[in-house]
């Protein structure tokens, strides 16, 4: 359908060498986009545009670190003089366990860097770039954590949080100029950052209970939910939060 045609875009996707960002990426190329995948390990990024080309798609890759605000603004600004950036998703995050009264500060500071910092600084110089056009799309990623706690990952769920206030920050600021900024929030799916918690049977069996779909979610489950995001579909939706979350925000 064409209000979900991202033929002739280009979507820049942090964090894009694995897991939901991989799969977001994968995708939104599905659905025409030129992609344009990040990380820091310039082999596995490598690894990972190798895998989508041979399917076909048009990838290009970044090498740069989401939390150094130089970094991004010189990677971005670089590609920019190329191809225009039309659709972001800011996907690089982190998690890091711990009692809320041994949290080292070291650790707080680090995962602040990188799961709110860093769509702050690739969001400003992406933006900029929209603002000057008059149209782009922002996804940022945030969590089920948004909007509920578990222990041991409250300065997660501080930054999560944060990025759904971001997010209404940025659509009050730039929604005038064209752009629409949103946010998906992931319950909890089989990834390599939830390996640990996959593994443990005890947990799995609690959060089959917990969650109304009775399971995990799948990556790929969060594709519809970007490319509505991301295309004409969704022209007059701005500011919100999508929980992709098998219901476990509206269960008690």
């Amino acid at each position: 359908m064409e209000l979900f045609d991202l033929t002739g875009r280009t979507a820049l996707v942090t964090g894009s060498s694995l897991g939901i960002g991989f799969a977001l990426a994968r995708g939104l190329a599905q659905a025409g986009a030129r992609i344009v995948l990040n990380a820091r390990d310039a082999g596995r990024l490598a690894e990972a545009a190798q895998v989508l080309r041979g399917e076909g798609f048009a990838v290009d890759t970044l090498v740069f670190d989401v939390t150094d605000a130089a970094a991004v603004k010189a990677a971005v600004d670089g590609y920019e003089q190329e191809r225009p950036i039309d659709i972001l998703i800011n996907n690089a995050g982190m998690q890091h366990r711990g009692p809320l009264e041994d949290f080292e500060v070291d650790a707080f500071d680090r995962l602040m860097r990188t799961n709110v910092n860093s769509a702050f600084y690739v969001g400003q110089a992406v933006g900029r770039h929209m603002i000057a056009r008059g149209a782009g799309r922002i996804i940022n990623i945030a969590s089920v954590q948004t909007a509920l706690a578990r222990p041991g990952i409250a300065p997660y769920t501080a930054s999560k949080g944060a990025i759904a206030n971001l997010t209404k920050g940025m659509a009050t600021d730039w929604a005038k100029h064209g752009l629409n900024c949103n946010a998906i929030a992931p319950g909890y799916f089989d990834t390599p950052l939830n390996a640990a918690l996959v593994a443990d049977a005890d947990f799995s069996a609690w959060l089959e209970k917990r969650t109304p779909a009775g399971r995990w979610g799948k990556v790929e489950e969060l594709v519809g939910a970007a490319i509505f995001l991301s295309s004409k579909a969704s022209s007059f939706v701005n500011g919100q939060t999508i929980f992709v979350d098998g219901g476990i925000t509206a269960s008690l």
